[in-house]
């Protein structure tokens, strides 16, 4: 018989799979009353109650393929192609991850002992066959003799199964290795292996792979082991299911991981985050490249039919989860956010995945809602968008129908949130437009000057938008302070009788999000953080809002110098409370009177020492962030929320939060000029061509400084630079004239300049000494 005929089927995988939650119910009730690892956000693993219930094969037929291994070492000469059947009989897996909507974070060291899962007994495991040096020193001699036998037989005695895998890669095999900070594996050893086996022949690859099916095939059944799960974290690792062909097997291992207990995958999480960023970096594209070919297929003959494996995308979306989860862990992250998204879902049906997400919510119906990290910014302002949309048409429709209903004649204004504003009264206009027109909020915004004459098409929305925002946040209003160190702008902690003109800035927030207008706004990440803090209005009004877990990280973004003179406290080596002869007690000036306010109570009677400067560095910042500006924060939030209240919300983080409301940072100039439209001028022309030979040389501080010159912000939509509908226009007036601009139309007038010398220098003039909105 030939080595093909012998390769065990990984559709028999699942006779084993199917037993295993019964089983489980059984024997750890606690463990299944963990609570869950959440990451930027997560849910039920659903779609899994699509897939067949068919024959499936028996353990027997498993042991027996399993049986026939020992053979194929013998017949490693006559490599054949590894064949992996499709699976024809699969069952749907459980539940493997709770709803979006529990935003919490739970770490291992947070559980109770009780809820622990129990630590079992680790089994003797085999003599260590290899060290590192070993396994290297064969892969030397290989080169020069060609004999690849000490080589294959250390592949197959290792991935024989899951004791011989922590035989080979375990640091100390007498240790048990029980904490979730220390995986005991030896990383480096691991690495060696892998880097190595995708440059052996075929037939020791293979031979991996079907000890990697045997593995599975013998330890789906009972509880885990820290063994086990160091097994599951080497597995996860093989570059192998990089490779279509093996998908079928990769699919099995992440199965068989998603629907690990909760407290195991603390442990894995915790070792994840443990990874180079380089290995990290590749089990996230492995897994992102796995969803997006079982969505799109190239070769749709290559897998089993979606309806027979509903639970890959599942599986993997929770194995995701957790390295999601690993990589929040870490400060600063090991990727960025942003390499999470997976762009192929920019091409499915985005707003049917939200209507599931929304009708389903915690229930076994997949949506990749329930993962929103995976889903990109500009996937996600589609669907706040048609989600905005069939709000703004669902209450116009219900305004005419009001009307019609009392038999009065329907106006097309109706339809609108028309706002009529004073320029010399703007903001006392606009909070009393706002306010009387609460109901009208989510519908569709137009403004209009009064005395003015025209119709807004776009510009004097934007417009609107720009003044008041510039004369809320001068700082003679006093409704927020700038911090020149950290270029933003914090609430003012002044008290006051009245705080709805923090209610109206967190209004126009939300109307900007909703009317796609983006807002030139600097408010420190922790703001949106603040803003997401529940990311749904509580139904009781008792309930804290705009309240979030803050750190020196947070304050370092408003308060450089005082952040670092908080940690300078922390890590004082001398006696804290003789030298700085501090108590719990803060002092704030307002309106040039100090006042004093206890951190805590009694808070003047208590001095700061080595043993408590944690405490007090802490609540010192939770007094600045949080509770001294309480009120005026928790107007903003029900002011943004009373626009944007929706679940669209929560898929949200707050980075991506603060794109939506002032766009990008990233800024590719490239991109704009593609996109440029011309009027009076073609891109051919001799003006033009020196314009983005010099825009394209700029210095990045001065290409913002040109978009802020000319769209009023130097951020670009989440949209990218085709978004702007920048336009060029000709000025047909003396070359001896600077540019000037349209910020409202995102208009450049440009005169007709004849040297590239002369256009830089009166461009690079006009854009460092304006104001920002040149305002027509």
């Amino acid at each position: 018989m030939s080595e093909e005929g012998r390769v065990p089927s990984p559709a028999a995988l699942p006779a084993e799979a199917t037993a295993a939650p019964e089983e489980k119910k059984g024997k750890e009730p606690e463990r299944d009353k963990l609570p869950p690892i959440v990451s930027a956000g997560a849910s039920a693993s659903a779609g899994l109650d699509r897939g067949s219930k068919g024959q499936v094969s028996t353990f027997s037929s498993c042991v027996s393929a399993v049986s026939q291994k020992k053979e194929a070492a013998e017949n490693r000469s006559s490599p054949a192609h590894l064949v992996f059947p499709n699976i024809k009989n699969v069952r749907d897996l459980p539940p493997t991850c709770l709803d979006v909507r529990q935003k919490q974070r739970i770490s291992m060291d947070a559980l109770s002992s009780e809820m622990k899962a129990p630590v079992l007994p680790e089994p003797v495991l085999p003599v260590q066959p290899k060290t590192m040096k070993d396994f290297q020193e064969d892969v030397e001699k290989v080169k020069s003799s060609g004999d690849w036998k000490a080589v294959h037989d250390f592949y197959l005695t290792t991935f024989d199964s899951f004791p011989e895998l922590n035989a080979a890669f375990k640091k100390d095999a007498s240790a048990s290795f029980n904490t979730i900070e220390d995986s005991g594996i030896n990383a480096k050893f691991v690495n060696a292996v892998y880097d190595t086996l995708l440059n052996t022949p075929q037939d020791i690859q293979k031979t991996v792979l079907k000890g990697i099916i045997n593995s599975l095939l013998r330890e789906w059944k009972g509880p885990r082991t820290k063994d086990d799960l160091r097994a599951y974290f080497i597995l996860l690792q093989n570059p192998q299911f990089n490779n279509t062909s093996t998908y079928v097997i990769y699919a099995h291992l992440l199965r068989q991981i998603a629907t690990l207990v909760e407290a195991d995958h603390h442990f894995l999480v915790h070792w994840f985050k443990k990874l180079s960023q380089k290995r990290f970096k590749q089990l996230v594209e492995r897994l992102l490249q796995f969803i997006s070919l079982r969505l799109f297929p190239a070769k749709p003959e290559e897998f089993p039919p979606i309806a027979k494996c509903s639970w890959w995308i599942p599986s993997a979306s929770k194995v995701l989860a957790l390295l999601n989860t690993a990589n929040d862990l870490v400060h600063p992250p090991l990727i960025p956010y942003i390499d999470f998204y997976n762009s192929t879902l920019d091409h499915i049906d985005l707003m049917e995945e939200y209507h599931t997400w929304q009708s389903f919510g915690n229930s076994h119906r997949f949506s990749f809602c329930q993962y929103p990290f995976v889903i990109s910014i500009a996937a996600k302002k589609i669907i706040i968008q048609r989600d905005s949309e069939q709000q703004m048409i669902s209450i116009a429709r219900q305004s005419l129908v009001d009307k019609v209903s009392r038999r009065q004649r329907p106006d097309m204004n109706m339809l609108f949130l028309n706002m009529k504003v004073r320029r010399t009264h703007l903001v006392s206009d606009s909070l009393d437009e706002l306010t009387r027109k609460r109901a009208d909020l989510k519908k569709k915004l137009k403004v209009t000057f009064v005395g003015e004459a025209g119709l807004d098409m776009g510009g004097l929305t934007k417009e609107w938008f720009l003044l008041l925002i510039r004369q809320i946040f001068h700082p003679d209003y006093g409704m927020f302070t700038y911090h020149k160190d950290s270029y933003c702008h914090w609430f003012s902690s002044f008290k006051c009788d009245n705080y709805s003109e923090f209610r109206l800035v967190g209004i126009l927030m939300g109307l900007a999000v909703y009317n796609s207008i983006t807002l030139d706004i600097r408010f420190p990440p922790c703001c949106y953080k603040k803003l997401l803090s529940p990311p749904i209005v509580p139904s009781d009004q008792n309930t804290p809002v705009g309240i979030c877990s803050v750190t020196t990280d947070d304050l370092c973004q408003i308060m450089p110098e005082l952040a670092h003179g908080l940690s300078e406290l922390l890590s004082y080596e001398g006696n804290v409370e003789e030298d700085f002869y501090s108590t719990f007690q803060v002092f704030q000036e307002e309106f040039g009177i100090i006042k004093s306010y206890n951190l805590k109570p009694g808070g003047d009677k208590i001095p700061v020492t080595n043993q408590n400067r944690k405490e007090y560095v802490q609540l010192y910042i939770d007094f600045l962030l949080n509770k001294s500006i309480y009120k005026q924060f928790a107007a903003f939030y029900y002011g943004f929320h009373s626009v944007c209240a929706s679940n669209a919300l929560m898929l949200l983080r707050p980075e991506e939060v603060e794109i939506l409301v002032c766009g990008s940072p990233e800024l590719d100039m490239h991109a704009l000029q593609r996109s440029t439209q011309y009027d009076g001028y073609a891109k051919t022309d001799l003006t033009i061509r020196y314009f983005w030979d010099v825009v394209l040389g700029f210095p990045l501080d001065l290409q913002k400084k040109l978009l802020h010159f000319t769209t009023g912000s130097d951020r670009v939509p989440v949209g990218g630079m085709a978004d702007l509908n920048f336009k060029i226009s000709k000025n047909e007036t003396s070359t001896n004239w600077l540019p000037i601009a349209h910020t409202c139309f995102n208009q450049l007038c440009l005169p007709p300049y004849k040297s590239k010398k002369d256009l830089k220098q009166k461009l690079i003039i006009g854009i460092s000494n304006s104001e920002g909105f040149g305002l027509e």
